[in-house]
């Protein structure tokens, strides 16, 4: 029988911040896939090598994680003072599925340099030694994301001394600025607080009545206090990942949470919902040890914070979520805020499984009504590996 060649489509696969993910440039992408649709998701599927029942994505780029199965796809910008669009696709890796409800904050870090790298920022942009400024479109949340890139001999530098905990070596710090992080997200009528309360009481079946600050900014994410689920705030991913009742309990804390934010109607729809919300549970600072065997001390930090993404306790923390904490940190009353003590604050150090991470955000009370108008934090990025990703003629 007659067998389909494969194709070959230029990629570029990168890790940004705690992440890594195959980018694209919209106009190399076959035609099919160049709008939205069953096309695109299929073709983003078989490249990740999804949906996988083995759970490995041994048959494609993907890590079988929910920090190493993303897909980027960057243009140049439709929007007046923008450089590029950014659009980003969680690939569920056992089912085929690929969620566009939400951002990658990690590879948000990667989007200027691809961009700078790719030939889609205008040359008069980049300077021949410094900061380049990118001004990114994020298309799946409709926000603006200010990257600082910086740049040597023309280039984008890629090494340097910069450090973050959950990424192994040193590399060029890339400061990010969410603007307007708040996310409008469909149900939720733009608010920050869709439920219109800094804490609610989230009645969740089989767990109890939780107290839960819901926020949009970022991406939307629901907090809960780590001692009323039975956590510290000091665990790794084998506490949680490996019990099945635990991820369990997050996924119906997560529904419940859904339908009280409006993100969904019916519970039955957060099974089409992976990427959004999250759910995170913060604790009062207290040592431990993180993945890599550092010790952190309580006094290194603000506050614990522990999150899922894509149904495990992820090993680091998403930048998107890491927004979500700097946002609820700024503003008194939150419980992000209550775990490190209360009161004002522009910034926050909080701990999670592989160490710490800074983030910085600017909240303000008017008219009764909280708003952020940036959030800020540095990442690093690099290029993994460059060329083409070679996936199956009939595989969309």
């Amino acid at each position: 029988m007659p067998h389909v060649p494969q194709i070959k489509i230029p990629a570029t696969y990168m890790r940004g911040g705690t992440s890594k993910g195959v980018f694209f440039r919209l106009q190399d992408l076959p035609e099919a896939a160049r709008v939205p649709g069953a096309a695109r998701d299929a073709l983003l599927l078989r490249v990740i090598g999804s949906p996988d029942p083995y759970g490995k994505q041994i048959d494609g780029m993907g890590g079988a994680t929910s920090s190493t199965s993303k897909t980027v796809i960057i243009s140049k910008s439709s929007k007046p003072d923008h450089d590029v669009d950014y659009l980003f696709g969680q690939v569920s890796i056992d089912k085929a599925f690929v969620d566009w409800s939400g951002n990658c904050g990690n590879l948000s870090a990667a989007v200027g340099p691809f961009a700078i790298s790719a030939g889609l920022v205008d040359a008069s942009r980049v300077p021949q030694n410094g900061v380049a400024i990118v001004r990114i479109w994020q298309a799946n949340i409709g926000k603006t994301i200010i990257a600082h890139v910086p740049i040597t001999k023309g280039a984008v530098q890629e090494t340097g001394d910069f450090e973050l905990d959950g990424v192994t070596f040193p590399a060029a710090e890339v400061q990010l600025e969410f603007m307007d992080p708040a996310a409008e997200e469909e149900g939720a009528g733009g608010a920050m607080f869709p439920t219109g309360n800094l804490v609610d009481d989230l009645d969740v079946p089989g767990v109890g009545t939780l107290k839960a600050t819901m926020i949009n900014a970022g991406i939307p994410t629901i907090f809960v206090n780590a001692e009323a689920i039975g956590y510290t705030g000091t665990e790794l991913q084998d506490a949680i990942n490996g019990d099945a009742d635990a991820l369990k309990k997050f996924e119906t804390i997560r529904a419940y949470g859904a339908l009280r934010m409006g993100l969904i109607k019916d519970l039955n729809e957060i099974a089409t919902r992976q990427h959004t919300p999250k759910v995170a549970f913060v604790a009062k600072p207290a040592d431990y040890v993180a993945s890599s065997g550092k010790r952190v001390a309580a006094a290194d930090v603000d506050l614990l914070v522990r999150a899922m993404s894509m149904g495990k306790l992820h090993h680091a923390m998403m930048g998107t979520a890491a927004v979500a904490i700097g946002t609820a940190a700024a503003i008194p009353g939150t419980l992000v805020n209550l775990a490190t003590g209360g009161g004002e604050r522009n910034a926050v150090r909080f701990g999670h499984p592989s160490g710490t991470l800074r983030v910085g955000a600017e909240a303000a009370l008017a008219n009764g009504e909280w708003t952020v108008t940036k959030a800020i934090m540095s990442r690093s990025a690099r290029v993994l590996m460059e060329g083409w990703v070679r996936v199956p003629g009939g595989a969309f």
